[in-house]
């Protein structure tokens, strides 16, 4: 029971990550995303740093979704058994999360909510719990 506790309290701890992140002003967020690129493209690449950032600013941003979803994924479904059933279950969960924090975007300066990241995020979600049923169920 202590265990399934602290399962749960990481999924909550993660949720609330992804909720800073989304209550975020856009240029803040803005401002996290071309960071990140300036400190590992640019870093690698030394040509035109701004066309570098114009480049890689949207896929960043949707890979940013992916994978804080597949996390998200990954401890939903860290709380159920090994059963494919639960798949569905942790999904559904991440999706319903993810369509609430999309229109929690919508009320923050300069965001919007976008039914592509939901999308996305369902999709990484989906990606996590399978990556840990097929893991435990070895």
């Amino acid at each position: 029971m202590k265990k399934l506790i602290i399962k749960i309290l990481l999924v909550i701890l993660w949720m609330i990550v992804i909720f800073c992140f989304s209550n975020q002003k856009a240029t803040d967020s803005t401002k996290l995303s071309n960071g990140f690129i300036k400190n590992t493209i640019c870093k690698v690449d030394k040509s035109d740093c701004d066309k570098t950032i114009n480049k890689f600013f949207k896929p960043v941003r949707k890979s940013a979704h992916f994978c804080v979803y597949l996390i998200l994924g990954l401890l939903v479904m860290n709380c159920f058994n090994v059963n494919k059933k639960y798949i569905i279950y942790s999904v559904i969960i991440c999706l319903l999360y993810s369509i609430t924090d999309e229109v929690h975007q919508i009320f923050v300066s300069g965001r919007s909510g976008e039914v592509l990241d939901v999308f996305i995020d369902t999709f990484g979600s989906f990606i996590g719990s399978v990556c840990l049923y097929k893991f435990r169920s070895r």
